[in-house]
């Protein structure tokens, strides 16, 4: 026991012990406000309370994880009990007592170190990991004023400036990063210098509420680098080519058309080199389609510089365009404003593959889009046999006042994980304005971040400052990766400002005064990269002109191309809808009739149940009660009726889906598409047995969550992709069907006027 120290308070040792004298990485010490929750208002600053005193832990808790372990009794309690016998306490203090006394055996710099010291070096790490992105530098215009967190201060653990060139022991059992047995002694010194690095720079990251330890090691193993990532001259002069195309886009638009709603990116230019760095990476690791969708801001940037629709295009509806008239039942709608248009487009990568991306058209109804995203996505993944839902994948954006005041953002995000909806995760990317419109975060959300929704799902999320470009890329690409190791939501927040108001010819000072004084000051992100590369040497001031110079050129060309552009027909409808009847042409009524033999032999299909199948006796009367109306013909009720149309549909290879609150059983009793076993709990749908080795989702039909604007989106996107099947949404009660309202409205109703897009979704 010679080697252990107990401290019974960390409070007491702090007030003991000499503090630190202008290091820069000690912060400010002050309690967590709560109500502090925006990055620009106005701060709340609450008395400051004592720490609470840690209770000693009784032997009975001997079992605990090595994380757990917050008391110093605790801890001379676990290290009798080891002492003697090692077998007795959990496997990971087991590996932490081994481990210490072997290398405070072995290495004379850390003879001194107690346990107690260890602990709370490891407390420190840890609160760096919690808590380090309330002291990241997010905000580009340095409005931010949050209170940094008490325990990211090393007096709060007992350490003096005397303690920094000591080395400490960090090695601990199954963790990754700064705690990993690879790199277990460092010095104080290095240690917090690189906690801040990797915690408190330009990136602020979310993660710790995860629970699930190997994705936080996958975490840690790219945030606690021995170094900070650096990109060579080559990547740079990418992202700085990509940069300046993202810029002069919106420079160009603004000096030709400088009354014009746009929309524009400035302020978040950095959003399209990240897309392009993001869709590169995913293509690189399997993805070979990706469904965007997004509000309006930025729209036009996303679709010339990522999607890479036609700038001439782009520019010809500017200007009002033209319309041919040369072709009979031409698809010409009634449009939309170009903020709100879609296109699809095959694009290649910087690792030289082919990505094929789609941005879904949408209304100004902000974040509606997103169901619909999703259930394209999972159509593109049935239709293309994507079990492992890898090579398509989906992509939203939003603003940070939607993604925390629309509910369908929850909605959406609720669909994640259930299984006839997941599609192995979605990328969302939030353009954070710090504004939504006029208002301010503290009158348009509740929580500390805009993202905090996403805790929900277990969702990483990265902060980011909007003017480091090397920043947004970095996480723009571990976004990706995430997305493709776990198949799961993942969050990338750019913190970033609107450089005019809501749109170009609004006036944003009546309501953001000191906001925009700022802004009308602040250099662009192209300016700060400019600066940044020159200094490094790596590009040189005629090697950026020259970059300048040929984006003007194109874009100059393409705007005197766009005065005779001509639309091309139906230049951007799905392929699998070819040949379907416009509204101008009449569709020619089809016999959809089957002959008896064929209703008679799916009928037995849908009638027949297992040997050993032992389902509710009321339904087995149910079902014997369908054998005798297939025998007879006769009593044919709706039930019945509803699965003789979805079985002859399946035998001719169609696809059925149906989904909506409660629909397996029906509302009524009436359907029983899914049986269960009284005995097993089994499961067994007949609808899945029409014929040999039929695909498990040829037909679906699944209760969805308790949602009809989210969940009818979705089935609206899933119908989008191929005519070739029979999508239903059911409302559970008529007037349920009041929840979804915006989809029919803007959707369903008028969606194929405005946007060419058609749907065979029934409701």
């Amino acid at each position: 026991m010679t080697w252990f120290r107990a401290i019974t308070t960390v409070a007491r040792v702090a007030g003991r012990r000499v503090p630190f004298q202008g290091r820069p990485y000690v912060s400010r010490a002050a309690v967590f406000p709560l109500q502090n929750r925006e990055f620009h208002a106005t701060v709340y600053k609450p008395k400051a309370q004592a720490a609470p005193v840690p209770r000693p832990v009784p032997l009975s808790r001997l079992s605990d994880s090595f994380l757990d372990g917050t008391s110093s009794v605790y801890l001379e309690e676990l290290q009798r009990a080891w002492e003697a016998d090692p077998e007795s306490v959990d496997e990971s203090w087991d590996n932490f007592f081994r481990n210490f006394v072997g290398q405070a055996a072995t290495s004379p710099g850390i003879s001194g170190q107690t346990i107690q010291e260890s602990m709370k070096l490891l407390l420190l790490v840890r609160a760096y990991q919690v808590n380090g992105h309330m002291k990241a530098k997010l905000d580009p215009l340095g409005l931010e004023e949050r209170q940094i967190p008490e325990d990211l201060n090393p007096e709060l653990y007992g350490f003096t400036e005397a303690d920094l060139d000591r080395e400490f022991f960090l090695g601990v059992w199954r963790m990754s990063g700064f705690l990993s047995e690879n790199r277990p002694v460092q010095k104080l010194r290095s240690i917090l210098a690189r906690l801040e690095q990797a915690y408190c720079g330009s990136i602020g990251y979310e993660y710790m509420h995860i629970a699930d330890r190997k994705k936080c090691n996958w975490l840690r193993e790219r945030i606690e680098t021995p170094i900070q990532t650096e990109y060579n001259r080559e990547r740079r002069k990418v992202m700085l080519d990509r940069l300046i195309w993202s810029t002069q886009f919106e420079n160009f638009l603004a000096t030709k058309w400088t009354t014009a709603k746009r929309f524009g990116l400035e302020g978040c230019e950095t959003l399209i080199p990240g897309m392009k760095e993001m869709f590169d990476r995913s293509a690189d690791l399997g993805v070979e389609n990706i469904v965007i969708g997004m509000p309006h801001r930025g729209r036009l940037n996303v679709l010339g510089n990522v999607v890479r629709k036609p700038l001439r295009q782009i520019f010809s509806e500017f200007s009002g365009g033209t319309k041919p008239s040369d072709e009979v039942g031409l698809y010409t709608g009634t449009g939309d404003v170009k903020y709100h248009l879609g296109t699809s487009y095959d694009r290649p990568t910087r690792g030289g593959k082919r990505i094929h991306l789609s941005l879904v058209a949408n209304p100004s109804h902000l974040e509606a889009v997103d169901p619909v995203v999703i259930g394209k996505t999972r159509a593109k993944q049935y239709y293309s046999n994507d079990e492992d839902r890898t090579k398509n994948m989906a992509v939203l954006l939003h603003g940070d006042g939607s993604f925390a005041g629309q509910g369908v953002v929850y909605e959406t995000l609720h669909l994640s994980a259930l299984p006839n909806y997941t599609t192995g995760g979605t990328i969302h990317i939030v353009v954070n304005n710090q504004v939504a419109f006029t208002t301010d975060p503290r009158s348009g959300r509740s929580s500390q971040y805009c993202t905090d929704v996403a805790k929900a799902l277990d969702a990483p999320i990265f902060h980011v400052n909007g003017d480091d470009l090397e920043a947004v890329v970095h996480v723009c690409e571990m976004a990706a990766e995430w997305r493709q190791t776990f198949h799961s939501d993942v969050v990338v927040d750019i913190v970033c400002y609107r450089r005019f108001g809501h749109n170009e010819i609004d006036e944003p000072s009546f309501t953001q005064p000191k906001m925009y004084q700022v802004i009308r000051n602040h250099p662009s992100t192209l300016e700060i990269y400019k600066s940044n590369i020159l200094k490094s040497g790596q590009l040189s001031q005629e090697e950026i002109d020259a970059i300048q110079k040929k984006v003007n050129t194109i874009l100059n060309e393409e705007f005197e191309a766009s005065k005779d552009y001509v639309p091309q027909r139906r230049d951007w409808l799905s392929a699998y809808w070819t040949g379907f009847k416009s509204p101008e042409q009449l569709s020619r009524i089809q016999n959809t009739g089957v002959k008896p033999e064929i209703l008679k032999n799916v009928g037995k299909a849908i009638t027949t149940l297992p040997e050993n199948f032992k389902p509710h006796k009321a339904v087995k009367r149910i079902y014997d009660q369908r054998a005798q109306m297939i025998e007879t013909g006769e009593g044919i009720d709706w039930a019945l009726g509803e699965a003789l149309a979805f079985a002859t549909l399946l035998v001719e290879g169609n696809h059925v889906r149906l989904s909506g609150q409660d629909v397996e059983r029906g509302t009524f009793s009436h359907r029983h598409s899914v049986l269960h076993d009284q005995a097993t709990g089994e499961q067994y749908c007949p609808l899945d047995h029409i014929v040999i080795n039929q695909n498990e989702e040829m037909f679906t039909v699944s209760n969805s969550s308790l949602s009809e604007f989210g969940v009818l989106g979705f089935e609206l996107g899933y119908s989008m992709e191929n005519p070739n099947s029979l999508v239903l949404w059911e409302a559970q009660f008529g007037d349920f069907a009041n929840g979804a309202q915006v989809i029919f409205d803007q959707f369903l109703s008028s969606g194929e006027s405005k946007w060419l897009r058609q749907t065979g979704l029934v409701v």
